[in-house]
């Protein structure tokens, strides 16, 4: 019988309320407070703004559920890129897991730090973005900037230190932001404005462009749908995310079941969050005051009507909050793609090795590394913006995955099976394919630059290939001649 090796091995350390907290906390960041205002400038009307979250809503949560399947039949770290390797092949888990490195996941906690900075400046201004601490000419660095990445390497840290870290300020800053957004709802609900909901929902279903000045521009066919697509982006990255837990499934106590049942709760919490804060929007603000918001801070708006001048201040710490445990959430779960690609030759080795604690220290160290990067370039919305994109073909390509399980292993274990299946599964495929249509007819700013972060991991793909299998070789060289 082989001996235990003595290596550190993942902990099973998290239940099913910490599954539905990481789902939740990194679903929720800076998006539902701020991407309203663009979404409202490109339709136009109340209608159109909440059918957008609910359309995103529905398209989360149906592949959350069927992501469920997979979760089961592979319970262990790595999560999505695992199921596309098992669906697939090595090139495309390759390309999802180095797209994710590159932008998707590293780029979100970049984006996330900062929105952090920007808020906490309502309580410290020395922390604004305005507050220029070094311009080398090429670059200006913010104290917002030196804040996000403070955070981040705060967060990561905390993460090198074992599970149990992460999980704490994961469960306790969700649980936190859930009372805070269910406690502005409900406010925001009891200040509703009778005309301005009259107002904001006459016509409702008419769709145009919103300029900053009040005028109306009215919209084709065709221009509507480009429109749909480019306010889904905004949604979708709000949204984006939800999958993370099932990259931690190594770490779950229960990942059979557990998995599944977080990507459930998870999902349909912050659907209902999202399309409930959407609507208090139209019921407090006019819809030329939500396209208008000073920086497209809607729910600061939003809060002056509620709270009154105190608004811009709760606003503010719920927001520190939010983006708090959204990054904790981000930073723990990432790296667990890393290992998982590492164990199988496709990252840095070092990458597939665990510390003291259990947890992939050094994975955890890039990714805070490039985040930091980003932080500093300030690209990181424009990458975001492009990789939309690119984020959906994946769910597509996953989703589709499942169809391809069933026919490759159809008697291998399913402790849960996608929900709604085959018809649930199909109507993400096509409302996914649609949204990436669209975006290539309508937005190609918005899809060609991803596709060539994604094309860029093919040549980074071979050449790893070529370099284990010219390792392989020179070992069993030396073997023969030994």
């Amino acid at each position: 019988m082989a001996k235990d090796s003595g290596q550190p091995k993942m902990k099973h350390e998290l239940g099913l309320l910490d599954g539905t907290m990481l789902v939740a906390g990194s679903m929720i960041g800076s998006g539902i407070f701020i991407v309203s205002a663009d979404i409202v400038r490109n339709v136009g009307s109340a209608g159109w703004l909440i059918a957008i979250w609910v359309i995103t809503g529905f398209m989360t949560l149906t592949a959350a559920l069927s992501y469920g399947e997979l979760s089961g039949m592979y319970p262990k770290a790595g999560g999505q890129y695992v199921y596309l390797k098992e669906a697939y092949n090595k090139l495309i888990a390759f390309l999802y897991g180095w797209s994710f490195f590159a932008v998707i996941q590293t780029g979100t906690i970049a984006a996330v730090g900062v929105a952090f900075s920007k808020f906490t400046a309502y309580l410290i201004p020395a922390f604004s973005e305005d507050n220029i601490l070094l311009n080398l000419g090429f670059i200006k660095i913010s104290a917002a900037q030196v804040v996000s990445i403070l955070i981040i390497v705060l967060l990561t840290y905390i993460n090198t230190r074992g599970v149990k870290g992460g999980k704490l300020i994961q469960t306790t800053f969700t649980l936190t932001k859930l009372l805070s957004l269910f406690g502005l709802i409900g406010f925001g609900f009891l200040a509703f404005k009778g005309e301005i909901w009259h107002a904001n929902w006459t016509n409702a279903w008419d769709i145009h462009n919103l300029k900053p000045d009040g005028t109306v521009t009215g919209l084709t066919l065709a221009a509507a749908l480009g429109a749909i697509a480019a306010s889904m982006v905004g949604s979708i990255f709000s949204s984006d995310a939800w999958n993370n837990v099932t990259f931690i499934a190594g770490e779950m106590k229960n990942p059979k079941r557990d998995v599944a049942l977080s990507l459930a709760f998870g999902t349909l919490i912050v659907t209902i969050i999202y399309v409930s804060a959407n609507v208090v929007y139209t019921g407090v603000l006019p819809l030329h005051e939500i396209a208008t918001a000073e920086k497209d801070r809607v729910a600061v708006a939003a809060s002056h009507v509620i709270f009154g001048n105190v608004g811009t201040y709760v606003i503010a710490v719920m927001i520190m909050i939010s983006t708090f445990g959204c990054n904790n959430g981000l930073i723990l779960s990432g790296a667990r793609v890393y290992y998982t690609m590492a164990k199988d030759g496709l990252f840095f080795k070092k990458t597939g090795t665990l510390n003291k604690y259990g947890v992939p220290q050094f994975g955890l160290w890039i990714q805070a590394l490039v985040a930091s990067v980003l932080c500093l370039s300030g690209r990181y919305g424009d990458l975001l913006d492009m990789i939309s994109f690119v984020v959906v073909i994946f769910y597509v390509l996953t989703i589709v995955g499942i169809f391809i399980l069933r026919a490759k292993h159809p008697n291998a274990e399913r402790p849960y099976k996608a929900f709604g299946y085959p018809v649930l599964p199909i109507v993400y495929i096509i409302m996914g394919l649609a949204f990436c249509v669209l975006l290539i007819i309508y937005k190609p700013q918005f899809t060609w630059p991803g596709l060539i972060i994604v094309l860029i991991g093919v040549p980074i793909y071979y050449i790893s290939q070529s370099k284990i299998m010219n390792r392989e070789e020179e070992d069993d060289e030396a073997v023969i001649n030994s």
